[in-house]
């Protein structure tokens, strides 16, 4: 018996093929290349074909992490990042694929299979209530409460970059939500260049650069450099993300946060000072229980993630 996982990016899609004892026997990587629309679907049917050869049997179930909004109701996609992605008929298509009744399509929100993945094998295994903080060009969050994934009314829940974290309301929240306006790695940049317009002094930040070139890399490189610019910065960012965190906390209680995403990567080493910031505003009993933990899986969070969505959807017992 196999089962298949596919995590498809704004970049990339990869795809691995597991045996029923839980482990992965074969991956696949193929790259977007700036497709969009039915190129992509065209992509991933491709991509599991492949992987289907290589199965000494039908697949039992296949699991697929999106990014973006998986609707429930009919397994159809809005995909933010991809061209054309607005409720692409995902499921439908991959069923049309396998032709036949017995495999199971599950197809779920990247966030989601995040912390299906780092319950199961990572940063929170074991973990009953857990929550993924995914920090990259946008921010999201895969919550699950008392063993269960929390999808809300519209499969739009932790859709935490709209947290209300400062005020008054401005204008450029309209895009994004204000915490994500501040704090995802697009964010960085925009408060970089916020500082910047404001202050206007003197930053290494420029020498290479100009204010519409910057980047998170190029502030997190900046701060390991003393740049007041970078500092200033990533001290805005850390304050918020301990705000987001310390509400994550109070709301649900959890045992373990974890933080994953492009941003951490490098803004790891700032755990401490969310927990210290977290800890001024959180309800304070729950913020004595919870663990702030850096993802143990790294970019394989939502492929081993979609894998234990495919086992789970078969009703198979996982191993641990």
């Amino acid at each position: 018996m196999t089962f298949i996982s596919l995590d498809l990016g704004g970049t990339k899609l990869a795809g691995a093929l597991w045996n029923d004892s839980g482990e992965i026997i074969h991956r696949e990587i193929d790259y977007l290349n700036g497709k969009g629309g039915d190129d992509v679907g065209e992509l991933i049917t491709a991509q599991l074909s492949c992987i289907m050869e290589k199965a000494d049997s039908i697949p039992k179930a296949i699991g697929v992490s999106v990014p973006g909004i998986a609707y429930s109701d009919d397994g159809s996609v809005w995909a933010p990042n991809i061209p054309g992605w607005e409720r692409y008929p995902l499921k439908s298509e991959i069923a049309t694929l396998c032709d036949n009744d017995s495999t199971i399509v599950s197809v779920e929100s990247d966030r989601t299979c995040y912390i299906l993945g780092e319950t199961w094998h990572g940063a929170a295994a074991g973990a009953s209530d857990a929550i993924y903080l995914a920090v990259g060009t946008g921010i999201g969050a895969g919550i699950i409460a008392d063993g269960r994934i929390l999808h809300g009314a519209s499969d739009i829940a932790g859709s935490v970059g709209w947290m209300a974290l400062n005020r008054p309301f401005l204008d450029r929240y309209k895009a994004c939500g204000c915490f994500e306006t501040y704090a995802s790695g697009d964010g960085i940049a925009k408060t970089a260049h916020l500082l910047l317009e404001e202050n206007g002094r003197k930053t290494s930040l420029l020498d290479e650069f100009s204010p519409d070139e910057l980047t998170a890399h190029e502030v997190f490189e900046a701060f390991d450099r003393n740049d007041w610019l970078a500092v200033k910065t990533l001290d805005i960012c850390i304050e918020f993300w301990g705000m987001a965190t310390a509400n994550l906390i109070s709301i649900f209680n959890p045992e373990v946060i974890v933080f994953g995403g492009g941003v951490f990567g490098p803004a790891v080493r700032f755990l401490d000072r969310i927990a210290s910031q977290a800890a001024q505003w959180a309800q304070p009993i729950s913020m004595t229980q919870v663990r702030l933990a850096a993802s143990a899986l790294g970019d394989d969070s939502g492929l081993i993630g979609a894998g234990r969505l495919a086992f789970e959807s078969a009703g198979i017992v996982l191993p641990e």
